[in-house]
């Protein structure tokens, strides 16, 4: 098993399920935050701690690969050095507009006024139209070399970064969005691949009613 994992080629499409889970959560978060009422508080922090809490989770995604995978992926694929440049300059912008972000959101949670809603709502369209930009060329031109060069031990590194970012107690609930990017018919199999039997049963008798709420909560359905 130790050789297997060290050795050159691994398994990236976990990859494509988190980026389905960012397009998703990036894509309605706009429309989210400008659908907030004026003045209404308790319907801003619902809203806006669902947009922190995103932001934070790219944030440490991208924290991941700057640290695990840029250099290895230089180092041994020299050809691809541009792509990661492109990779590490589109990271540094999408820094800067999560600043910006952070600036925003507490000027909005002082007291829910529309010009702090708007600035917030701003920055999020400008999140949105690089994270798509990025996403895109990162699949495109980083996943295959990644996956011949790197080992399944050092790729699995990136899932654990981002696992350890998250707390204990909304474990269930980061998994309840990842599974809510999944198309229906294939979310069976995702658990059957992803999640030991234990997790699935856990998913099954607490995870999905509770990630149910807490996403009605989010989209304001009742």
């Amino acid at each position: 098993m130790t050789a297997t994992t060290d050795r050159p080629g691994c398994d990236t499409s976990d990859l494509l399920h988190i980026h389905a889970l960012f397009r998703r959560a990036f894509g309605d978060a706009p429309g989210l935050v400008r659908g907030v009422p004026d003045g209404d508080v308790a319907r801003m922090r619902v809203v806006a701690a669902h947009v922190r809490e995103v932001a934070t989770g790219l944030h440490h995604h991208h924290e991941g690969e700057d640290l695990l995978l840029w250099d290895r992926l230089e180092q041994r694929s020299p050809a691809c050095a541009l792509h990661v440049g492109l990779m590490r300059a589109q990271h540094a912008d999408v820094a800067g507009l999560l600043r910006d972000l952070d600036a925003a959101l507490p000027a909005w949670e002082a007291g829910a006024a529309a010009g702090a809603r708007d600035e917030v709502a701003r920055v999020l369209d400008e999140l949105q139209a690089l994270l798509v930009l990025h996403l895109g060329q990162e699949e495109d031109r980083i996943l295959p070399t990644a996956s011949s060069v790197l080992s399944q031990r050092e790729w699995d590194q990136l899932h654990e970064h981002g696992m350890a970012s998250v707390p204990r107690s909304r474990m269930l609930l980061q998994l309840g969005w990842i599974l809510d990017a999944v198309p229906e018919p294939e979310r069976a199999g995702w658990l059957r691949t992803n999640l030991p039997a234990p997790a699935r049963l856990l998913w099954r008798t607490v995870g999905r009613r509770r990630f149910a709420a807490h996403r009605a909560q989010v989209y304001g359905v009742r």
